[in-house]
């Protein structure tokens, strides 16, 4: 009887975890997803040196000439830095805050990274790994106040939120004029940075027409239309040119 009641306990398990993960995959199934690539065509702007010789403990942490990030493109043609994001549509775009924060770090005297993302009422913490005095003032926008903080060596990390939705907050230090970063504030989740590929990938987005905006720092903004079915990927690529 005790190895019957055994067994009979395990086999009930089993079911339930079967029926649990059917019900993760069903949800799962609802959803779907948009990808692509942010191309580039012409001739890439010529990237300025960055002098940091107005702080000696700055150009100390760099080994190397060191670019400006606006305007680069990748060596396969695409475009890192651009910020791609459900701008609006018909599925319900309403999505839970994460209770991570979102990370900008002073490293090297460079904001990284160059451009990031974060929605409304998120914690944005920022981080300084380096071993001289920064200011991070962020600009004000609409529904945003204007924030400027010193920071200083081994100090712990400064906080802040936004009430508002802007595309795109610029990020400065008054310090070392430079650096230059810029955050993406959006009410949903649905959105994504590319990296040294160009490519991009939201997951989890709900059925429906979209607007698929995306922003560059240089190249100006574009928009996409676009279907996402219950369990399907829908592909989306940006051209941008240059002179």
């Amino acid at each position: 009887m005790k190895s019957f009641g055994i067994a009979f306990t395990a086999a009930i398990a089993a079911l339930l975890t079967i029926g649990f993960g059917a019900r993760v995959m069903a949800r799962a199934s609802d959803t779907g997803g948009i990808s692509g690539t942010v191309h580039f065509q012409g001739k890439a702007p010529v990237l300025r040196p960055i002098a940091m010789d107005k702080d000696p403990v700055c150009a100390r942490e760099q080994s190397g000439t060191v670019l400006s990030e606006d305007g680069r493109v990748n060596a396969n043609g695409t475009l890192p830095n651009a910020f791609v994001y459900i701008s609006k549509g018909t599925g319900n775009l309403s999505g839970h805050v994460p209770a991570s924060s979102a990370t900008l770090t002073q490293r090297g005297c460079i904001f990284q990274p160059h451009v990031l993302g974060i929605m409304v009422g998120q914690t944005l913490q920022v981080v300084t790994e380096d071993p001289t005095t920064h200011n991070i003032h962020i600009s004000a926008t609409t529904g945003n106040r204007d924030w400027n903080v010193t920071q200083q060596p081994g100090t712990p990390s400064v906080m802040t939120k936004f009430s508002h939705p802007v595309i795109m907050v610029p990020v400065r230090c008054n310090i070392h004029p430079w650096m230059a970063a810029y955050i993406g504030v959006v009410s949903n989740p649905y959105y994504a940075v590319t990296g040294d590929d160009g490519s991009f990938s939201i997951k989890n987005v709900p059925p429906g027409d979209y607007t698929l905006s995306v922003w560059t720092a240089t190249f100006g903004i574009q928009e996409r239309s676009v279907t996402v079915g219950a369990g399907e990927s829908a592909t989306v690529d940006f051209t941008f040119t240059g002179q």
